[in-house]
């Protein structure tokens, strides 16, 4: 049954994500688990699988075993992700960043990454141009500092790419009728015409190397679930225009700080971690605000345990900070038996997020003299 409280769209997340849900929305959407035979397949190339594969972070997909096939005849893919720029970069971002730069490592492929500087004017009445453009020069320090290659990486701003993007945008946007965008997005005469055309321009980096190299080349899309819609009405269209049906890879949620299962929230800062947070600030969001999943006193705690699986501060280290399956498992284990406590697993994941972020912060700031390699050249 369907929980009314929970809405996933591009634009709009709310409600508690379990794993039920995502099973729903992955029926709803139509897309596919990760089986066994296709992390198989990937493990023969990369040797080792990344964490957030084995932990079904990233848990479903579409078409990735055809994406496979074509790699293995020598039909090498490149990567499309992004970024929607209405606010500074948080660490929920990074997640699929940071699997996208894994796959890039791994697979030796270009990636293509889109500042859709354009759909977040349209669709965010309170921030002007100016605002959204000013996040998107914020916003493209954290990509760099994560250390994609300069020369395989091609970053696209919606605005500033214009002149190479848009011919491309209004072959898509002829295929798409009004009907399908009010069906898959809930459009109502009140929507702004923009914000109508925008996913024509969303569906670009999916073929504009095909488009470049005058050759049908593979695409493969890490993203967050709530991001599929575009990519149905893009999978739609582009064999109408010749070109290849992207695959994608879809990763669920890191948990907001103060409600396990809810989303981050760019508007309320207490429940996320900036990455240009102070130390200071980390702690206190941390020990204050992270949802536990331990017992109101030490007493029975210790004699109960805690449930790491609703516990903030154990799905952050699950998700994104500790990588390492043993330690991991200690953890979880130590935390339900009541040997560890709920202070004492803040007080570790505050020492993770500090340290990720010590070097985050310099490799950001180096990026600032870096930019200019990374924008793509028209």
């Amino acid at each position: 049954m369907k929980n009314e409280d929970v809405k996933v769209t591009p634009y709009e997340v709310k409600g508690i994500l379990t794993e039920q849900e995502y099973a729903r929305l992955a029926k709803e959407f139509g897309i596919q688990p990760i089986s066994q035979e296709i992390l198989a397949r990937m493990k023969k190339h990369t040797k080792e699988l990344h964490f957030m594969l084995t932990r079904n972070i990233f848990f479903a997909q579409r078409d990735m075993a055809w994406l496979l096939d074509e790699y293995e005849k020598g039909n090498k893919f490149f990567l499309y992700t992004g970024r929607g720029p209405s606010g500074k970069t948080h660490i929920g971002h990074l997640l699929t960043w940071v699997f996208a730069k894994w796959l890039q490592d791994k697979f030796d492929c270009e990636l293509w990454f889109q500042l859709t500087d354009d759909e977040k004017f349209m669709f965010r009445p309170n921030l002007s141009l100016e605002e959204v453009q000013k996040f998107t020069q914020d916003n493209i320090l954290d990509v760099i500092a994560l250390g994609f290659d300069p020369k395989k990486t091609h970053i696209l701003i919606d605005t500033k790419h214009s002149g190479i993007m848009y011919p491309e945008a209004i072959k898509v946007a002829k295929k798409i009728t009004f009907s399908t965008t009010k069906a898959v997005f809930g459009f109502t005469n009140e929507t702004n015409i923009g914000s109508i055309f925008f996913t024509s321009m969303q569906a670009v980096p999916c073929f504009l190397p095909s488009v470049l190299k005058k050759k049908n080349i593979p695409c493969l899309i890490p993203l967050g679930i709530d991001q599929d819609p575009h990519f149905r009405i893009a999978r739609d269209v582009l064999p109408k225009l010749g070109y290849y049906k992207p695959a994608i890879i879809h990763n669920k949620f890191m948990s907001g700080l103060k409600v396990f299962g809810g989303k981050m929230s760019t508007s309320d800062p207490d429940s996320t971690i900036w990455t240009t947070d102070t130390p200071e600030q980390v702690k206190a969001k941390i020990m204050k605000h992270a949802f536990s999943g331990g017992q109101g006193s030490i007493e029975e705690h210790r004699k109960l345990g805690g449930n790491p699986d609703v516990d903030v501060a154990y799905q952050w280290l699950y998700y994104f900070f500790e990588p390492d399956d043993k330690k991991i498992k200690k953890i979880h284990d130590d935390y339900k038996s009541g040997k560890l406590l709920t202070g004492e697993l803040k007080s570790y994941l505050v020492e993770k997020i500090n340290a990720f972020l010590k070097e985050h912060q310099k490799k950001r700031e180096a990026a600032k003299k870096q930019v200019e390699k990374f924008i793509y050249k028209q």
